[in-house]
């Protein structure tokens, strides 16, 4: 090759990777999921939305959390972040569920922070978080009928099953 058709060359050659590259990028990467492939990450986002109404519901995040000698204050803080975070790091599965699952979750979480700062309001300054976790506890039992997380996880249950059948 000549040194005359070497710049015509280049600029054919770098014509053509532009074209093959605007090509690629217009062209989808991941063809869209299939029914199974949906139904798959359904499920999945309900078993995860299960495991969220477990880790956020009150006794069981009381178990988790409960340490000796911290103040209620502390307490109160480690909950409510507690179930902030992990309600937002499960927020993306919400695209998967219905909105009775969705609204059903969000109103656990609401409930959970409204009792929280309620008992919180009304225990002495100096209180210990055992006392915040023993109100909470005794709330929760006072409740008429089936607490909410139960609630919830049932109605995730049911859905799941739904998708299954």
């Amino acid at each position: 090759m000549d040194n005359q058709n070497l710049p015509l060359f280049l600029s054919v050659l770098a014509i053509v990777i532009s074209v093959l590259a605007f090509a690629k990028k217009q062209s989808p990467a991941q063809p869209a999921p299939s029914g199974s492939d949906t139904r798959s990450l359904r499920l999945q986002a309900y078993e995860r939305l299960v495991l969220l109404t477990e880790r956020i519901a009150l006794p069981n995040l009381i178990s988790r959390l409960a340490q000796p000698g911290i103040s209620a204050l502390e307490m109160k803080v480690a909950l409510l972040e507690n179930i902030k975070q992990e309600f937002d790091y499960n927020s993306t599965q919400q695209i998967y569920v219905s909105d009775v699952a969705w609204d059903s979750l969000r109103n656990l979480k609401e409930q959970n922070l409204s009792m929280i700062h309620q008992v919180s309001a009304s225990l002495p300054p100096n209180a210990g978080g055992s006392e915040l976790n023993k109100r909470l506890l005794e709330l929760l039992m006072q409740q008429p009928g089936a607490p909410l997380h139960e609630i919830v996880s049932k109605t995730l249950n049911q859905e799941a099953k739904t998708l299954m059948a």
